[in-house]
C-alpha cells in the first residue's frame, strides 16, 4: 500500500517539478492501493505543486447534449474518472465554465486559468484553457493513463484547422454558472471523417515523444506513467500535421524518418 510520501517521491523521480503547471490524466485503479484513498492521491499531487498550477480534465462530452444541454458548474459529474471528480468538489479548486471540456484547477492563479471558458464554441479553443497550457510551458502527466487520453491533440488539430475535426454546425448548450445564472453557448462538436474516435489513434504519438526526449516514462505507484512537456509535443505535432493533415485517421506508426 502506497503512501503520500511514497507517490511525492515518484512524482520527483518521474520530473515533476513544485513550480510546474501540469495537467494531469488518470486511472485511479491503475496506481494500486494508496493509504487514505482517492484523497491521499489528490493530496500528493496539490501539497507537492505547492507553488504551481495543478489542473484535471473534469470534461462532461458523454452526457451534455442537445437533449441534456445545460452544464451545471458546480454540480455536473466529470465523465473522466474518480480522481477528476474528487478533485472538482475540493476547497480552493475552482472549474472553468467550457460546457464539454471543462478543467478543474488548484493553485494561486488558478481564477486566472480557468477564466473565459464560457466565450469559446470549440472543444480546444487557443485561447482557453487548453491553449494556456502551451502558453505557460506547462506538463502532462499520464498518471496509469493511455496517450489516447491526450485532449490536447484535440486542441492542436483544432488550431491548426485540420479539416473534418470539427462539426460544420453548432448545437445549443448552456451553462449554468455557480451563482445560478444560464448562459446561451451555442456549441461545436468533434467529429472526424472515419467512424469512431479518433484519439485512439493519438498513442501513435509515444515512440516520437520518448525519442525526441520530450516525453519520459516511470512509476507512479503501481501506474506505468508518461510525463510530457506540452510546448515540444504540439510543435511536433504540428510539424507531423503539416505533412499528413490525415495522420490520426489511422493506426499506422509515424514514419521514422520524421523523427
Amino acid at each position: 500500500m502506497f503512501t503520500k510520501r511514497e507517490l511525492q517521491q515518484h512524482l520527483e523521480e518521474i520530473g515533476v517539478q513544485p513550480s510546474d503547471t501540469l495537467l494531469v490524466h488518470s486511472s485511479m485503479k491503475a496506481i494500486g492501493e494508496v493509504e487514505g484513498g482517492a484523497e491521499t492521491v489528490l493530496d500528493a499531487l496539490g501539497e507537492f505543486l505547492q507553488s504551481g498550477l495543478l489542473v484535471l480534465p473534469t470534461h462532461t462530452w458523454e452526457q451534455i447534449n442537445e437533449t441534456y444541454n445545460v452544464f451545471d458548474v458546480l454540480h455536473e459529474p466529470s465523465c473522466v474518472g474518480i480522481l477528476t471528480n474528487f478533485f472538482r468538489l475540493r476547497p480552493g479548486v475552482l472549474r472553468s465554465w467550457h460546457p464539454t471540456h471543462s478543467v478543474a484547477a488548484l493553485g494561486e492563479d488558478a481564477a486566472d486559468f480557468v477564466h473565459g471558458e464560457e466565450h469559446i464554441d470549440t472543444p480546444c479553443g487557443r485561447k482557453g484553457c487548453w491553449g494556456k497550457l502551451y502558453d505557460r510551458g506547462a506538463k502532462v502527466l499520464f498518471l496509469g493513463a493511455p496517450l489516447n487520453r491526450n485532449t490536447l491533440i484535440h486542441g492542436v488539430e483544432e488550431w491548426a484547422s485540420i479539416p473534418r475535426r470539427l462539426t460544420d454546425h453548432h448545437i445549443l448548450l448552456k451553462i449554468k454558472t455557480p451563482d445560478g445564472t444560464i448562459i446561451d453557448r451555442p456549441m461545436r462538436r468533434h467529429s472526424a471523417p472515419i467512424p469512431g474516435d479518433i484519439s485512439q489513434n493519438y498513442d501513435k504519438l509515444a515512440e516520437p515523444l520518448l525519442k525526441r526526449g520530450i516525453a519520459v516514462q516511470g512509476k507512479i505507484g503501481d501506474a506505468d506513467s508518461t510525463l510530457i512537456e506540452v510546448r515540444p509535443m504540439v510543435e511536433l505535432t504540428l510539424e507531423f500535421l503539416a505533412r499528413d493533415p490525415d495522420l490520426f485517421l489511422d493506426p499506422e506508426p509515424v514514419p521514422k524518418e520524421w523523427y
